[in-house]
């Protein structure tokens, strides 16, 4: 199997950029910018541990959940989840992150790049409420890189297509659960019950 190692043999199939594509990356918002995260429901949030693992998260709310603090910060509520952590506890041992926003039916993203903290004040946390709850914490980015992503891949994938799209598929937490052991049928059953409640209740 042919394998690609050197910076030299990957631009040899892929190519350079124009040099003024590179102009579109920018080191805080400008209008285009704050405009989209105002309409975005969703992003996703990557981060590394500290030996270099990475993780992805979605993130998402009502449009605009992200706060907008300043031209180079953002502001990201956590609400209730499955409590594992991953990408929280990733952000104390290495803050660099990275985002894309997701806006439906538009296919181009926005990426965003920098550094996150958490932050747990009380204050802070209640301006983020939602449904009645406030956020567990933020995480606040400084923003270090800001650029539009171009719409090939969705509109390769034909994303938001509703035409195009297969029947949905269900997923049994459960049954993942059990694989590893541990759940019989009946416990599968109540586990994804439990889970499908929650999806009604405790967003």
């Amino acid at each position: 199997m042919a394998g690609i190692e050197t910076t030299e043999r990957l631009r040899e199939l892929i190519g350079t950029p124009n040099e003024l594509v590179r102009l579109k990356i920018h080191r805080q918002l400008n209008a285009a910018a704050r405009e989209f995260i105002a309409r975005a429901p969703m992003l996703l949030l990557a981060t590394c541990g500290k030996e270099g693992e990475p993780q992805l998260s979605p993130k998402g709310d009502a449009p605009g959940f992200v706060q907008i603090e300043d031209d180079r910060t953002l502001v990201i509520p956590e609400r209730k989840g499955n409590k594992l952590a991953f990408s929280l506890e990733n952000i104390l041992n290495n803050p660099q992150v990275a985002l894309i926003f997701l806006v439906p039916g538009t296919c181009e993203t926005l990426r965003i790049e920098g550094r996150a903290q958490l932050d747990d004040d009380a204050a802070l946390c209640q301006k983020f409420s939602a449904r009645g709850s406030p956020a567990l914490l933020v995480t606040r980015v400084e923003i270090e890189a800001v650029y539009f992503h171009c719409a090939k891949a969705f509109l390769r994938a034909e994303l938001w297509k509703p035409e195009t799209w297969p029947d949905t598929i269900s997923v049994s937490f459960g049954k993942e659960i059990a694989q590893g052991g541990g759940l019989d049928n009946q416990q599968i059953d109540e586990f994804d019950a439990a889970v499908r409640s929650r999806y009604r209740t405790d967003l």
